[in-house]
């Protein structure tokens, strides 16, 4: 489709008689299309030279811009090596002259003006370093490289950073690019004679771009991004840059690397090197100190360029000034740089794409986004109209009349409509994004509920705040923190737990800078510290895990064991590092246990609700880490030999019931089908292979990493106990249930459930394990050997406090074997133990409604108590908040009644019990 169909705006022409020249040069123009270049060449002296020069080329492309464009990068791949250079200058001309209509006459939008000169540059520098690397490969200067190597430049690459990484270069941009090279290409005793060859076809693809001939020039190159410019050649290895990024990176380097895209050379290595380079660019934490970087940074580029003051129009910068360009660029790239880490969809080059999913995300509102994105476009308009008139790289609105005069004919509008416009949109911009930086200083007066008190005085000698940068945001939020602990129901306890916190903190920046981004985070850490200081103290070891409560949904309906599992394997499946998976999955874990414990405190979770979100958390680890660990010992043993193995929850795991600080009871069942030894690099024995298969999974569950650990793991119930193998085959464990199983053991079988590993096996488990309970019992025999159970667990363990939960007779495991006991009995293989109980014909239905009813307050006391203490509970270590907290979830006034309760339902239940079980000699 022509220029001239698509025609939806002209420019008006500054000079008559330069728009005269234009039409003579191109006498074919007729209808709008000759407005077009009447406007154009009698406001920008340059495009008029252009279209003098190319008028004959133009003719044609008006017709097609869109295939002009292909043919003529067609006609530059096929152009010879030694006269590419002439030939990208004619390009450029064509190109800038070519787009320059398309953007005056609206016929493009500006997602394809900046597209397409990026999709240029990128070509031109492809071709430049092609041509150059060639050069060097045939004078034999390049160790080990043929001309099969030429179309990957001998493994270096051109990283396209800025506007051009992005694809959004504007119409006089200069090209910003990072040089590296993939060292492992080379022998290492041909390092440098290789480095200093690809640093001479740098320097000669740089003046293939950059140099001013009689043609003109392609772009001004600029290679000064790359780390520690001023030492370092060019171009560096790979391995060198990566290693400055990890030591000594700044902000302002990761934000540059939000746009890095591989634009010439060797594609696949720089791709490569970006990947390698995630972790620095994206932190694994929501990353709020970035904040604060770019407001310096903002800050730096003002004062140096004097761009301060209020917004007045005469040379105004669009690009660095209040209100341009740059401000909704670092608005949106701090944005990226905060929860990128966290969330991959938010790591999108663009400027406008990242406002778009920061809006999907929840990160910025939408009408916030959709501004700043009309903006952006609006404001790259005037900057590309302020270059086409002389080509000259500057973001300046002229500061004469006349030069005002002609930037507002090449957007079609008068002075006073530019004025007017341009104004309105640098104040709105500068108002949106000004606050996200430099929010309001807390102005309130000090807070005096602790002038008494001499904690706060110890705060500054805390680790959290020995840096100076810690100590001046916690100065700005310290007024509303005392305020929030001032409104706590016990002020003074409030206070204790949060220097509590405080105290255990090893570093603040990062989270001081999160509370100050998201104040409505200190009401619920106050919330926490007071209701369980030692549920502080682990958070101050554990800060990350409020990252969770900025996603979005933490307060959102708990979504299952299900989607849990394919969270957590969609994740793992991104990250190829094994040891990362590990630290990956447990700062997934941490957040999502955390997010149920602070739905218990704040009763959007009851204690059953809380009880199956745990065990769900637990075997949604287990099920996406289970294969995570098969394939990392494969690689070097080969695939699991036979049906492979499942994971068997036991005891609390495999009934769904779980508290915060739950074990995890497990057995391995495998099995080889007939093959005796794995296919690897280093084959193992079956019954070897899966006993060191199970102790990878033990390993990769409890070994203390940067993370720290996901759970204890306790494999006591595997047949033969802590004397047995730590894998058993499927044949050994049918043959050991049948003929050599003890009565407690099919008692903890009644509570077994398969929760990862393959399919058909856990099948076959779980039917083995109807089968086996199935099995007809004497009732007298089985509630013979509970009681010996019952006996020998209270002379091991004792009974506990007043506020025992799980120990004494009548308590919950007192109850848990009775009712594993009537499952056994039922021969319905029932796992919950209210369940079970109504099974129970022996019982009268007052004595098991008794059992359940106290068994239902036993344990919310657990799931409580475990949550806000690991000692045996003690009410005035508790506090008053943690006391009322165990008082909501129990349904008691207070203490004093929940004991009574306890003890009370605790008698009921131990007289049932009594009465069911026989007496057994001591």
């Amino acid at each position: 489709m022509s220029i001239e169909t698509r025609i939806t705006r002209l420019p008006r022409a500054f000079e008559p008689d330069r728009a005269a020249e234009a039409l003579i040069a191109t006498p074919w123009a007729t209808g709008q299309l000759a407005q077009l270049l009447h406007g154009t060449g009698g406001s920008s002296p340059y495009l008029l030279g252009l279209l003098q020069k190319e008028a004959g080329w133009l003719e044609s492309a008006v017709d097609d811009p869109e295939g002009a464009v292909a043919a003529m990068m067609a006609e530059l791949e096929a152009t010879a090596p030694d006269q590419i250079a002439s030939a990208l200058r004619q390009g450029k001309r064509r190109i800038a002259l070519l787009i320059a209509l398309c953007d005056l006459g609206g016929v493009w939008p500006l997602e394809t003006v900046t597209g397409t000169l990026t999709d240029f540059a990128s070509r031109a520098t492809h071709l430049a370093l092609r041509a150059a690397v060639g050069h060097e490969i045939r004078r034999g200067k390049l160790p080990g490289q043929t001309e099969d190597d030429i179309e990957t430049a001998g493994g270096m690459v051109a990283l396209a950073m800025g506007k051009m990484g992005a694809g959004e270069l504007n119409y006089s941009s200069d090209v910003d690019l990072i040089c590296l090279f993939d060292e492992t290409r080379y022998d290492p005793d041909d390092y440098h004679e290789a480095r200093a060859s690809l640093v001479r076809a740098t320097r000669k693809m740089s003046g293939t771009l950059n140099d001013l001939t009689g043609e003109g020039y392609v772009f001004r190159t600029d290679l000064r991004l790359r780390p520690d410019p001023a030492v370092t050649p060019v171009c560096l290895a790979m391995e060198a840059a990566e290693r400055y990024y990890e030591s000594l990176g700044r902000t302002w380097e990761r934000a540059a690397y939000i746009k890095a895209n591989p634009c010439a050379g060797d594609i696949a290595a720089g791709q490569r090197f970006l990947r390698a380079l995630k972790p620095f660019v994206w932190r694994k934490h929501l990353d709020f100190a970035a904040i604060q970087d770019a407001h310096d940074m903002r800050l730096r580029i003002r004062e140096h360029k004097g761009f301060h003051g209020q917004i007045t129009l005469p040379g105004h910068n669009m690009k660095l000034g209040r209100g341009g360009i740059r401000e909704i660029e670092f608005f949106t790239q701090t944005r990226q740089l905060i929860a990128g880490g966290r969330d991959p969809d938010l790591r999108v080059r663009g400027t406008v794409p990242g406002l778009r999913v920061l809006a999907q995300k929840g990160w910025v509102p939408q009408e916030v986004a959709d501004k700043l994105a009309d903006h952006y476009r609006a404001h790259r308009e005037v900057e590309h109209r302020i270059q086409m008139v002389n080509d000259a790289q500057t973001h300046d609105i002229p500061t004469n009349p006349d030069g005002i005069e002609r930037v507002a004919c090449l957007m079609g509008l008068s002075v006073a409509e530019m004025t007017s416009q341009v104004t309105e949109r640098l104040s709105e911009v500068h108002a949106l994004t000004e606050g996200f930086f430099a929010p309001d200083g807390d102005s309130a007066a000090p807070v005096t509920a602790f002038a008494d008190s001499d904690i706060p005085a110890r705060w500054p000698t805390y680790p959290c705040l020995r840096s100076d940068r810690a100590m001046t945001i916690f100065r700005r939020l310290r007024p509303e923190i005392l305020r929030k602990l001032a409104q706590a129901a016990r002020p003074e306890e409030a206070l204790v737990a949060f220097d509590g916190f405080l105290s255990g903190l090893p570093a603040g920046v990062q989270l001081f800078s999160l509370f100050e981004a998201n104040p409505q985070l200190v009401d619920l850490l106050v919330d926490i510290v007071s209701t369980s200081p030692e549920l502080g103290r682990h958070l101050a070891r554990n800060a990350g895990v409020f990252d969770a409560v900025i996603g979005g949904d933490f307060f959102s309906a708990w979504p299952g064991r299900d989607a849990l599992r394919r969270e957590l394997a969609d994740r793992l499946a991104e990250e190829p590092d094994y040891e990362r998976r590990l630290d990956l999955t447990r700062r997934w874990g941490k957040e999502w246990h955390f997010r149920v414990g602070v739905h218990l405190l704040r009763g959007l979770m009851e204690a059953e609700e809380a009880a199956g979100a745990y065990a769900d958390l637990a075997e949604a680890t287990l099920a996406a880490l289970w294969p995570a660990v098969q394939e990392e010992f494969a690689r070097k043993h080969g695939p699991a030999p036979g049906r492979g193995a499942v994971v068997v929850g036991m005891g609390s795991l495999g009934a769904g019931r779980l508290h915060a600080r739950s074990d995890l009871d497990v057995i391995v069942i495998y099995d080889p089908d007939g093959v005796e030894m794995s296919d690897g690099r280093r084959p193992l024995p079956s019954r070897t292979y899966y006993a060191r298969l199970t102790q990878a999974l033990i390993t990769a569950m409890t070994a203390p990493m940067a993370e720290g650990r996901l759970y204890e793991v306790d494999m006591r119930l595997r047949p033969s106990g802590n004397q047995g193998p730590v894998a058993t085959s499927w044949a050994s464990f049918q043959e050991y249930q049948r003929t050599e199983a003890w009565v407690w053991e099919h008692l903890a079988l009644t509570r077994a459930r398969v929760v990862a590993g393959a399919a058909d096996l856990a099948a076959d488990v779980e039917a083995f394990r109807v089968e086996v309970l199935s099995a007809p019992r004497d009732p007298a025999d089985i509630l013979h050997e509970v009681a010996v159970m019952r006996a020998r667990i209270q002379d091991a363990k004792g009974t506990g406090s007043a506020y025992e939960a799980k120990l004494g007779p009548g308590r919950m495991q007192d109850i848990e074997l009775l009712g594993q006991a009537a499952s056994l009995l039922s021969g319905k293989a029932v796992r919950q133990i209210p369940r079970a109980l109504r099974l129970a014909d022996w019982l009268s239905p007052e004595d098991k409604e008794a059992l359940i009813d106290s068994y239902r307050l036993f344990w919310s006391m657990q799931i409580g108590a475990k949550l806000v203490t690991e000692s045996p509970l003690d009410p005035e270590a508790l506090g008053h908040t943690g006391c009322a907290f165990l008082g909501r979830l129990t349904g008691l006034a207070d203490m004093a009644a929940l004991r009574q309760d306890l003890a009370d339902k605790a008698g009921r239940a131990a007289a049932v019990i009594d009465a069911v079980l026989p007496e057994t000699k001591g």
